[in-house]
């Protein structure tokens, strides 16, 4: 499974890009298909988004896509859990192989620092690549909840990143802000793009123009696919 940082969304496959200084792919999740890529995909992709103005934030709370970090995929292990396993190195778990105590970020890819993550400490968050209240104002308040369940769960919207670099994204989209870590924006902006195209998510004109720009430096990007179905199990509910 490649995963989307600079190294590692079950093992990764650290592939080299050589691209405008783009880094290696990191996306997909080992609670979902095996992830496949298709080379140069990801500007067509961004260029064929659906265009339209943001909605009103006027309805959005995190219970609209239900429980944090369902467990949708049936493994046993919560979503958080499973993207710290799958992100993280030298793991270590406090129970079983489920609750991940101890692991290194090496590195956070939106930072390029290399992080220890220890539970109970707040030095590593799971990011949704595309904000949930981004999705809110682009589709999102429009779908069954189980749909909004899915993309809240699935590993090719979740990364291990630096908790202090991800609070400052806040729910801002490619136009508003990009990761510090210059290398890695051509990876983490074909990941938006992917999660958009999957799930039927609209962009902003800025938006788009913001993802164009930043693919046009690596037209060779690809575009992520796998991570789970797009409706979460009829068990899950959502408000």
């Amino acid at each position: 499974m490649t995963r989307l940082r600079g190294g590692a969304v079950a093992a990764a496959v650290v592939m080299a890009v050589s691209v405008a200084g783009c880094k290696s792919d990191r996306i997909g999740g080992s609670s979902g298909p095996e992830e496949k890529a298709r080379g140069g995909a990801a500007l067509a992709a961004a260029d064929s988004l659906t265009v339209k103005g943001r909605a009103p934030k006027t309805g959005y709370s995190r219970e609209r896509f239900g429980s944090a970090w369902a467990d949708t995929d049936s493994n046993s292990c919560d979503t958080r859990d499973d993207i710290l396993k799958r992100d993280l190195e030298q793991v270590k778990f406090t129970d079983g192989d489920c609750k991940v105590s101890y692991g290194l970020l090496k590195p956070d890819p939106y930072s390029g620092k290399d992080i220890t993550y220890r539970r109970g400490r707040s030095q590593v968050d799971i990011d949704h690549l595309v904000a949930l209240s981004d999705a809110w104002q682009k589709g999102a308040k429009y779908w069954e909840p189980g749909k909004r369940i899915a993309l809240a769960n699935d590993p090719l919207n979740l990364l291990a990143v630096d908790a202090s670099t991800n609070r400052g994204k806040g729910d801002g989209d490619t136009a508003t802000w990009l990761p510090p870590e210059k290398g890695y924006r051509c990876v983490y902006v074909a990941a938006q793009v992917a999660v958009k195209k999957k799930y039927g998510l609209w962009v902003t004109a800025a938006e788009q123009a913001a993802m164009k720009k930043v693919l046009a430096t690596c037209p060779d990007q690809k575009l992520p696919t796998g991570g789970n179905p797009t409706n979460a199990p009829e068990r899950f509910r959502a408000r």
